[in-house]
């Protein structure tokens, strides 16, 4: 198996927070992937043009950039990177509202899911 390319980030990117951490790892450990990274990724659709794709996956990919964040590792592709630059993530369990939130500050458009957003 060849060596998988990637770039380490660091926070700047996006940044962690406790209640994803805490969240992240447990999922993380139900799936026997203790080592295992989130990955984030930026596609088309929502009701604001753009909106983030979230899976649980065993590490980096070619040209992904990885930054550990409070405990937990995210990988992003470089493309994705350009519309999370500065975000955080968190995790609320509001039944309404619940699960992961991105709070991205490159978002000029955001629609009330909480899911969407135009940059």
């Amino acid at each position: 198996m060849s060596a998988v390319n990637y770039k380490l980030g660091n926070e700047k990117l996006i940044k962690v927070l406790d209640g994803a951490s805490e969240h992240l790892c447990g999922l993380l450990e139900k799936q026997g992937r203790a080592d295992g990274a989130l990955r984030i990724a930026v596609v088309g659709g929502g009701c604001s043009g753009l909106q983030y794709k979230m899976d649980l996956v065993d590490g980096p990919r070619d040209r992904d950039i990885l930054i550990p964040s409070n405990g937990v590792n995210v990988v992003i592709d470089p493309k994705s990177a350009l519309f999370v630059a500065g975000s955080e993530l968190d995790y609320s369990d509001d039944l309404q509202q619940g699960g992961f939130k991105v709070t991205n500050p490159n978002a000029q458009v955001t629609c009330s899911c909480g899911e969407s957003f135009a940059a």
